[in-house]
């Protein structure tokens, strides 16, 4: 059975540095990100949300557009978020770690700590690069955000053991460090 892949690969008109596309994000939060058209239901964070659970079985993801190397991005950050989360972790302190780790040592596909860095063009000047690392701190604010909200579903003081079940898995056998 296929991974799952990203519907953003062919989208035409989006700034790519690194191979990541600049894709419009459905957010409050300030970016680098084009502001996203009011009939968007869904962006592609919420598209990485929903498939970090089905590609987190997958050891192998073959490329195929600059959507998924995106999607790549997330579900590793999300992967690690979750292992920052204990079974004991209320709301409120998950939202302050997670909003720690989205904003400090942002960790860019060109970095050689980056796990799969050799599979990302390279980045071609330092304002590409700053560019990059003020859209990928936007989109990991946002992802921390959106994850909180999804693990601690209605008013639930713990999180939910549908996502925590998910610390151990690593997509592609990789993480962030």
């Amino acid at each position: 059975m296929p991974a799952y892949h990203s519907t953003f690969n062919g989208v035409e008109n989006v700034r790519v540095i690194n191979g990541l596309p600049l894709l419009p994000l459905l957010t409050r939060t300030r970016g680098p990100s084009p502001y996203a058209d009011p009939s968007m239901t869904s962006d592609a964070i919420d598209e990485a949300l929903e498939l970090f659970r089905p590609n987190s079985f997958f050891k192998n993801f073959e490329i195929k557009g600059s959507g998924d190397r995106l999607l790549i991005y997330i579900i590793l950050f999300t992967s690690q978020c979750l292992n920052r989360l204990r079974p004991t972790t209320t709301q409120s302190e998950a939202t302050k770690t997670l909003y720690s780790l989205a904003v400090t040592n942002v960790v860019i596909p060109a970095d050689a700590t980056f796990p799969l860095h050799n599979m990302y063009p390279a980045v071609n000047d330092k304002s590409e690069t700053d560019t990059l690392r003020q859209y990928l701190t936007q989109v990991r604010q946002e992802v921390a955000q959106r994850l909180v909200a999804l693990v601690y579903a209605g008013d639930s003081a713990v999180p939910s053991k549908w996502w925590m079940s998910f610390q151990k898995r690593h997509f592609m056998g990789k993480s962030m460090p």
